[in-house]
């Protein structure tokens, strides 16, 4: 049995996943998302030969169109996969179908929420709604982070040396360095949590003593902040142990899903180039695409819209002719994140239209009782 003080940190986590997972809080995520990015690409689009790129428009090969939508298939399969690796052994009546929804529900919340920040919680609460345990959902998004937060880094890298970088300046250095800078820290707090829990937890009440002292007024919801947090990190970091030491191929197959996952990505772009017509380097493609996902994933807008818009034009504007450039951030955007998002965005929806049906029944039976007793 989960003791006590346990019981309260992940009552407090499955709070903050509901808060997170609100009709107002999607609803104001798709409008600032829907406006930054449309505003973006129009600029882009006037700023080139608006002319041109409408006789452009007449040139796109479909085949090449037709396979980007065979790579969007792999790509949320392998997304659904990836997670669905471990639930097979947590809880093997679980559905491939659930993580399938579960990766596009993730992928919907993470478009319309800055920094990715609703991601993890749309996607444990797609698999808790179908019978899989808090904890167990919250360790595998953990787990999941964790194997994005080594490669993307790492790609990072191999892509500044891959590809020529003198000619870059402007605002692309300085998201670069934020990208860079984010990852960096999130993969140290990972790290950390998961091997010296203790050490953690230390530092956040430390952090919440001396935050106490300049807001007196707040000291105890710092305090319970702080315990909450130290409890959640060692009651997660235990139950991933766990997860792992049971399972240890897991963690290096996620790794491997990880990597064909996000090669598959860059590489849709190249295709999307080819259907245009333009012949490109796939290094030279790749290695800006690895840029732009990493400037754009911990964003402070939803979904990096106005950041991605913004590295698209520039980055690729080197190899792509003006007037092809707004059709092919139109295209990009729409596979790498409109496509999925409208696809998590219908199952989402249906399930907060569940959850509402669910609470209706419930209000009504108190309205009753409390009618009948005055």
């Amino acid at each position: 049995m989960t003791p006590p003080n346990q019981q309260i940190a992940i009552a407090a986590d499955k709070q903050e996943v509901q808060k997170v997972f609100n009709k107002n809080i999607i609803i104001k995520g798709i409008v600032w998302f829907a406006l930054i990015t449309v505003v973006t690409i129009a600029g882009i689009f006037f700023y080139t030969n608006t002319g041109s790129t409408l006789n452009a428009l007449t040139h796109i090969s479909y085949k090449y169109i037709a396979i980007c939508f065979l790579m969007l298939a792999a790509d949320l399969t392998m997304g659904g996969w990836r997670n669905h690796i471990y639930i097979r052994k947590l809880n093997p009546e679980v559905s491939a179908w659930v993580s399938f929804r579960a990766n596009v529900a993730n992928m919907f919340m993470g478009a319309v929420t800055p920094a990715h920040g609703g991601a993890g919680p749309a996607q444990i609460y797609v698999y808790t709604s179908a019978g899989v345990t808090f904890i167990d959902s919250f360790a595998i998004n953990l787990i999941n982070l964790g194997a994005t937060l080594i490669f993307m880094p790492l790609a990072g890298f191999v892509a500044i040396m891959m590809m020529d970088t003198s000619a870059i300046s402007g605002i692309i250095p300085a998201m670069l360095r934020y990208g860079f800078s984010f990852f960096l820290l999130f993969l140290m707090a990972f790290l950390l949590a998961f091997w010296k829990p203790v050490w953690v937890g230390i530092i956040i009440r430390k952090m919440a003593n001396g935050l106490s002292s300049l807001f007196p007024k707040r000291r105890g919801k710092l305090t319970q902040w702080a315990d909450s947090s130290y409890l959640g990190i060692n009651k997660y970091q235990k139950t991933c142990s766990v997860i792992l030491k049971e399972n240890p191929s897991l963690f290096p197959l996620s790794l491997v899903i990880t990597t064909l996952l996000y090669l598959n990505k860059y590489c849709l772009q190249y295709v999307i180039l080819l259907g245009l017509g333009v012949n490109a380097s796939l290094v030279q493609v790749i290695s800006i695409q690895v840029l732009i996902q990493f400037m754009i994933y911990f964003a402070p807008s939803p979904g990096g819209s106005g950041f991605a818009e913004v590295g698209i034009s520039v980055l690729f504007g080197r190899i792509v002719p003006n007037a092809l450039l707004p059709i092919f951030t139109l295209l990009q955007r729409s596979f790498l994140l409109f496509f999925p998002a409208m696809i998590g965005a219908y199952v989402v929806i249906n399930l907060l239209r569940k959850d509402s049906m669910k609470k209706t029944p419930v209000a009504d039976k108190s309205k009753r009782e409390v009618s009948e007793i005055y």
